[in-house]
């Protein structure tokens, strides 16, 4: 274990958790004035129908929290550790995070708002998203250039062996950003579901930046949890409030930036493997369907399948937190425990 100070663990743990009930009962009306209800999709299960007007674009109640938090705790601890607060790692994981929620809000805006049910384009989003993964990769050449140039090894897990991959990082730094964030998207589908499993992924990576010794990392990763738990006081069954995109895409860019910054890129779909499973069982539905005219699933994501077999909501919530857990303690074991 690195020699972090725990209370830079429990302070912004408290204080995200303290804004996000806070902002709540202030964002949320908000939102229901404003008319930013929720259309619930008629091919879904039918009990989702009775969601239908639930305010969304609750994200911004996260990412308020998140900001509120995470800038002037890290700045506080880096000047008093370095005598600087310039910082590359917070400038990351920032940026990473605000991009993907501001692509987010944007899709929320045009569905909700401008009643255009498609929100962005496929070609909008892949703008946005190749913008940002243009500007991370720019500051990791600028952090990482050697008198070799541009080096990077992603490092594989429980043992010492490296790929070595240097420029053609920046294509699968476009993966990793793009599969996460659609991953977390797929996720949020029923109450507390995401910011569950979401906040379990991100304590794992505060675990990671404890033993790394990493101020950033572990500042910037309890305080989304905090952030996370004080939605879940108003997200979890019956929701009053849905994160949307919003929170949604910010969440998975966040954790794709996480695992940049502690090389723990491969780990990242064993500590976010229900993210990985969602994911996957669209692809499997998908593509059993189109080649052989059969559903292996009732419904994708993987959570609606098990609504339809009959297990409640809450349920299915529970299980996906448990198996979430199991999987980040697995991970974390990985990363951590077996070096």
């Amino acid at each position: 274990m690195g020699n972090i100070d725990i209370r830079i663990i429990l302070i912004p743990l408290t204080v995200a958790f303290g804004l996000g009930v806070f902002l709540g009962p202030f964002l949320i009306p908000m939102l229901r004035r404003l008319k930013f209800g929720q259309s619930i999709r008629k091919e879904g299960p039918e009990a989702h129908l009775k969601k239908s007007g639930t305010p969304t674009m609750g994200g911004m109640i996260i990412l308020f929290a998140i900001v509120l938090t995470v800038i002037p705790f890290s700045s506080y601890f880096l000047l008093n550790k370095s005598g600087s607060v310039i910082n590359p790692d917070l400038f990351f994981l920032i940026f990473a995070t605000m991009g993907y929620a501001i692509i987010g809000f944007l899709d929320d805006y045009i569905k909700v708002v401008m009643k255009r049910s498609l929100g962005l384009t496929a070609s909008q989003k892949l703008l946005g998203q190749l913008f940002i993964g243009i500007v991370l990769f720019a500051v990791l050449v600028k952090v990482r250039d050697t008198s070799e140039g541009f080096v990077y090894y992603l490092h594989i897990p429980a043992t010492e062996y490296m790929i070595e991959l240097n420029w053609l990082y920046f294509p699968f730094l476009i993966f990793l950003l793009i599969g996460f964030s659609n991953a977390t998207n797929l996720t949020d589908g029923l109450d507390g579901l995401l910011g569950g499993t979401a906040a379990i992924a991100y304590g794992a990576y505060a675990i990671i930046g404890m033993v790394q010794n990493n101020y950033t990392v572990a500042i910037f990763s309890i305080a989304v949890v905090g952030a996370l738990l004080g939605f879940l006081v108003f997200n979890a069954h019956p929701a009053k409030v849905f994160m949307g995109d919003t929170g949604s895409l910010a969440l998975g860019g966040g954790l794709a930036a996480l695992s940049v910054i502690t090389h723990t890129e491969l780990l990242l779909p064993i500590i976010g493997g229900v993210f990985v499973a969602e994911t996957l069982s669209v692809m499997i539905q998908v593509t059993s369907f189109k080649t052989r005219g059969k559903r292996v699933f009732r419904m994708t994501p993987l959570h609606h399948h098990y609504e339809l077999k009959g297990w409640s909501e809450w349920r299915v919530v529970v299980s996906f937190w448990a198996a979430g857990l199991i999987l980040a303690i697995i991970g974390v074991y990985i990363g951590v425990l077996m070096k």
